[in-house]
């Protein structure tokens, strides 16, 4: 995405942050993207509740409580019986300012 390695993994915890809270943001179709396998692999790890794998996907967020507590005990429990796809990307078209494609990905 054209970014300085430091500004790629901020970019991508902060939208994983703000999709773990909200259950759905919308952004460019490319930050969509890119944003979903780190999501789905924070998932995967909440899926299995131990001290280990917290203290892992709190590292990946950048030390985020809310967005881990969150993970663990609201979005994981509910994807226990499911093997993969939490995330959904849905194409909204270009944007009148930027001319850019936007989507909005959630939780499924």
């Amino acid at each position: 995405m054209g970014r300085v390695r430091k500004q790629h993994t901020a970019l991508l915890r902060g939208l994983a942050r703000e999709l773990l809270l909200r259950g759905s943001i919308q952004t460019t179709v490319a930050k969509a993207k890119e944003v979903r396998p780190f999501v789905e692999r924070l998932i995967t790890l909440g899926k299995k509740e131990s001290v280990a794998r917290r203290r892992i996907v709190a590292a990946r967020l950048g030390n985020a409580e809310d967005a881990t507590s969150k993970l663990f005990e609201d979005i994981a429990p509910q994807y226990k019986e499911r093997a993969g796809g939490y995330t959904r990307i849905i194409k909204l078209g270009k944007t009148q300012k930027r001319h850019t494609d936007e989507a909005k990905i959630e939780l499924v």
